[in-house]
């Protein structure tokens, strides 16, 4: 996985090869992979001062990596990890790199604290960050930066959403506490859960009593605060967490639409488990001719693609994947679906613009802009969350389109 990762897959991609292993052994292989990539450029750095040159074999530069990362997390079990990693390089090459494998863990303990000081004066090793990234957060958040990589490179946590058609916030929160799941309240419908467990493991899950969703996207549905019997569009929907929310806090006609169609199944897959209903179209919500019946909306959530930059902590694959040049190819995309979207909009309805990126120009930006190429758009609100404990980073404008 890490290997795949690093050679351009997705690590959604990547853990497809986990759909059989036990649910143990999934368990951990995840949490090496997520470990491992977190843990951008530093692992990199290590093996650059250990290796004479660079390995011709993807594999066993990824085992390496994933034992580095094992040995800073378990020192208490260095001795097993080292033994492993050399058994795991049998594997590869018919053993030619047991011997190399073992070398440079060995000697990577030995002169730890003098390859970690040199790590700490690599600014893209020591952030475990891009270069492009940091430069980008820097200038964006010269007092919050550090703040925000420290938050990035950590584990997320696991927050749930109550749905309010089946259950209290207060009663739910005894049920996990009965289960030995302590919680505490982030938000209006959102529970912190204190130590991450598999999402079957939460009490009522299957029967559609929760779903587990950041508590800064949360504040989606709340900003957008749909209305019984409006028509709301849900133009970018998948994997539905936003959808289901809308749903459940008022009786709404909704359409729901994404434009692939394994991500579209997944929507109603969330909606089926929450006993909701949408309508549900695989489209491209920026050519509306093919798929609007011409009746206009009352509101419209653009939950529009992006860097993802605030949520990189559940996609550390991110750090691997993501160019600088994508900002802008997603900047383009951002306006043109806000442009194509606006005429489906109602005379005093509104469109809430949301992203999951940190960038100004995926931001506040690209809201100015807009603002100005449609002179009877009004901005409601803005708000902008930057990751921190209880949530990832988000944007928000909630726009009115005026008679």
């Amino acid at each position: 996985m890490i290997a795949a990762v690093r050679a351009g897959k997705s690590l959604t991609q990547a853990l497809a090869v986990l759909h059989a292993a036990p649910p143990a052994a999934r368990a951990a292989a995840q949490d090496i992979a997520y470990g491992t990539l977190r843990r951008y450029a530093a692992g990199e750095f290590i093996l650059g001062q250990l290796l004479e040159r660079a390995l011709p074999h993807p594999e066993v530069e990824a085992l390496l990596l994933g034992a580095l990362y094992r040995l800073q997390t378990r020192p208490e079990s260095v001795h097993v990890v080292v033994d492993q990693a050399v058994a795991a390089a049998g594997g590869y090459a018919a053993g030619a790199f047991k011997r190399l494998v073992n070398g440079v863990l060995r000697n990577y303990l030995r002169q730890r604290d003098g390859l970690h000081s040199l790590l700490a004066a690599d600014d893209e090793a020591a952030q475990q960050h891009p270069r492009w990234w940091l430069g980008r957060l820097r200038r964006a958040y010269p007092d919050r930066w550090q703040d925000i990589v420290v938050t990035g490179n950590g584990p997320p946590p696991l927050t749930v959403r109550v749905n309010r058609r089946r259950a209290l916030v207060t009663d739910y929160l005894a049920l996990l506490q009965e289960a030995g799941l302590p919680a505490r309240r982030v938000g209006r419908d959102a529970l912190l859960v204190e130590r991450a467990v598999p999402v079957d493991s939460l009490p009522g899950f299957r029967e559609g009593l929760v779903s587990v969703q950041d508590a800064g996207a949360q504040r989606a549905a709340q900003l957008l605060a749909p209305q019984t019997g409006q028509r709301i569009l849900d133009a970018c929907a998948a994997p539905g967490g936003k959808t289901s929310h809308l749903l459940e806090l008022a009786d709404v006609d909704l359409l729901a639409i994404d434009i692939d169609r394994a991500r579209a199944q997944l929507v109603e897959d969330n909606l089926r488990r929450l006993r909701l209903t949408a309508t549900v179209q695989v489209a491209d919500c920026r050519n509306p001719g093919q798929w609007w019946d011409g009746r206009p909306f009352d509101a419209i959530l653009a939950d529009v693609p992006c860097s993802a930059s605030g949520v990189v902590r559940r996609h550390p694959d991110l750090k691997y994947l993501r160019r600088e040049s994508d900002v802008r190819n997603f900047v383009r995309t951002q306006a043109e679906i806000l442009d194509r979207l606006w005429p489906l909009l109602k005379a005093g309805g509104k469109l809430l613009y949301a992203t999951c990126s940190l960038f100004p120009e995926e931001n506040g930006a690209q809201i100015d802009a807009f603002l100005v190429r449609q002179p009877l758009a009004r901005r409601l609100a803005e708000e902008s969350l930057l990751p921190r404990e209880e949530h990832d980073g988000f944007f928000y404008a909630l726009l009115r389109k005026a008679a």
